[in-house]
């Protein structure tokens, strides 16, 4: 809790105390050994740790990840993996980030461009009875299902909603790919299929957003903001549908196919 002043249009100013949200470092531990550390809200930790290792490629399954110990300590969180070496990408465990992970970012530790823009993964066609009227009905329903942004005003959500638009779960926090990390995780732990649903968040669309969805199946992202150019182009080469809200009740709809010609 902060306490600040509160000034309004009219001159006015008095006391206000604000829920600000937590951010602090969490140190991912693979097998014994340091990969990284990211800035994070300390919450859903179990589902983070499932929803990283899939969304960054270290592992192809669920059932790679064997152990997940969550240890807090005095400078933030360590979170200890124990990972099936026979099931892991061993080049990215061995190589390693090393380095900070920022609550923004999503290519600490590239060194290289092909590393930085990799083949996505592809994924499947849109569920059955999906269209666009469904993604503006998640939209709507989605600060619903914010209540840790209800009170800070500072958080991301990345929610896992069904093909009627319908949120089925949700996970926030103050990364956006680390809120999409967690609701990875959840929906995996929770035995629901990526492929069924799509996935609505809070943020903008970039790049690193497309491919850990396309890592998992999501056949269709939706963001509050419109996508980069570069997002868009990886959407399409991996077949998947971006949209994000145009307006109050409009959605901008973009299928691999419209991508792709305007690519």
């Amino acid at each position: 809790m902060a306490r600040g002043q509160r000034h309004g249009a009219d001159g006015t100013v008095g006391g206000v105390d604000w829920t600000l949200a937590e951010e602090t470092p969490v140190a991912v531990v693979i097998n014994a050994a340091p990969f990284a550390v990211m800035m994070a809200t300390p919450a859903d930790l179990e589902d983070f740790a499932l929803g990283f290792c899939l969304g960054e490629g270290l592992i192809a399954a669920p059932d790679a990840l064997l152990l997940t110990k969550t240890t807090r300590l005095d400078m933030g969180w360590e979170l200890c993996l124990a990972v099936d070496p026979d099931q892991a990408d061993t080049d990215r465990l061995a190589g390693r980030r090393g380095l900070e992970g920022r609550t923004g970012c999503g290519l600490c530790g590239v060194e290289t461009l092909a590393q930085a823009v990799p083949k996505p993964a592809r994924v499947g066609a849109p569920p059955p009875g999906l269209t666009p009227a469904a993604i503006t009905r998640a939209f709507a329903a989605l600060p619903d299902h914010q209540p840790l942004n209800a009170r800070t005003r500072s958080v991301h959500a990345a929610a896992f909603c069904g093909p009627d638009g319908a949120i089925l779960m949700a996970r926030e926090d103050v990364g956006r790919h680390n809120a999409l990390d967690k609701l990875i995780g959840a929906v995996v732990r929770a035995d629901l299929n990526p492929a069924d649903g799509f996935v609505v968040m809070s943020s903008r669309c970039s790049v690193e957003l497309v491919h850990k969805a396309a890592r998992v199946g999501v056949p269709v992202l939706a963001t509050i903001s419109a996508p980069t150019t570069l997002a868009l182009d990886t959407a399409a080469r991996a077949g998947m549908t971006l949209a994000a809200r145009a307006g109050p009740d409009e959605v901008a709809w973009f299928p691999p196919e419209v991508e792709r010609a305007l690519g």
